[in-house]
């Protein structure tokens, strides 16, 4: 079966081009459903790496294309005082009719991302601790049940409303590629989301997460297998690489080659990536989400042709 393929929103791109205007983020997400992308989705920031906020951003384009999955690449639930999440994602959740899938994360140490939640007025220790009691909480409200919580938050008999539209709330995916990371995944989520490992690694990791969902009690064939791949497409080698790193360097403002060995990424020809993303889909991946460094338009449409679509 083919791999679902997403397409990520450039938001902090925009930002970073001062060119923060919703109206063209919006019309390459009805182009990306226009050309047979089944799902958009949206990164999360405040301070660190400023862009549009997710939840918000993808409720508009749930009524501009209706047909498409929304995500989140990934949304940083300890900024968020859950509550307050799971009543803005049950919401969502209803606009886009039950095709939502939040992609989660608990942020990479580095000091701009320190100094981001010390602006939020979170602890940054035991913030992995935070995050999951936090998804705890929100599921509890996403039942419809009365809610009684005795932990970081507090309340008796709490409710939120509406319930998400789907029962229970939207998947849950994580990414990370330490054993601590593949072990979450598979006691915990519904599915897992790196942008690390190599087609040649992911088999490997993706048994080990359905193993210790196994050994947990839950079915392993119902965890997804994401990836989050960042492409620059260009016939010309020399001049993809040189893209890419530029790219790479302007976005994180780390040295390019750190960040292609810590992100999986690919720059060349599309008949290149063709056969990479194929590589991807034998290894096992239930869904390919997209990142371009490039024209996103062409981008898409070159990938549009190759896959068939």
């Amino acid at each position: 079966m083919a791999a679902h393929l997403g397409y990520l929103l450039p938001t902090r791109e925009r930002i970073m081009e001062d060119r923060p205007e919703t109206g063209p983020l919006l019309d390459l997400a009805a182009r990306a459903a226009s050309l047979g992308f089944q799902s958009v989705w949206v990164g999360d920031s405040l301070t660190a790496r400023p862009r549009h906020d997710p939840l918000t951003l993808l409720a508009a384009v749930a009524g501009r294309t209706p047909a498409l999955t929304l995500g989140t690449a990934v949304l940083l639930p300890a900024l968020r005082n859950p509550v307050v999440l799971a009543h803005q994602v049950a919401t969502l959740d209803r606009l886009s009719e039950g095709k939502l899938i939040l992609g989660v994360g608990f942020a990479t140490d580095v000091p701009n991302i320190r100094t981001e939640f010390a602006a939020a007025g979170v602890p940054w220790d035991k913030r992995v601790g935070r995050m999951m009691e936090g998804l705890r909480l929100c599921q509890a409200l996403w039942s419809g049940r009365k809610v009684d919580w005795d932990g970081r938050w507090h309340m008796t008999q709490a409710t939120v409303a509406p319930t998400p539209h789907r029962p229970g709330g939207p998947p849950l995916w994580i990414g990370g590629n330490r054993e601590a990371s593949l072990n979450r995944a598979g006691r915990f989520f519904d599915g897992w989301f790196p942008n690390s490992p190599t087609a040649q690694d992911f088999p490997a990791r993706m048994a080990h997460i359905r193993e210790v969902a196994k050994a947990h009690g839950r079915d392993p064939s119902a965890i997804s297998g994401a990836l989050y791949l960042t492409v620059c497409l260009d016939d010309n080698a020399s001049a993809a690489e040189d893209r890419m790193n530029r790219f790479m360097e302007h976005y994180y403002g780390q040295p390019a080659a750190a960040m292609r060995r810590r992100q999986v990424n690919y720059a060349g020809s599309l008949a290149g990536l063709g056969e990479w993303l194929n590589a991807y889909e034998t290894a096992g991946a239930t869904h390919l989400i997209l990142r371009f460094a490039g024209d996103h338009e062409r981008s898409m449409e070159a990938v549009a042709r190759i896959r068939g679509l």
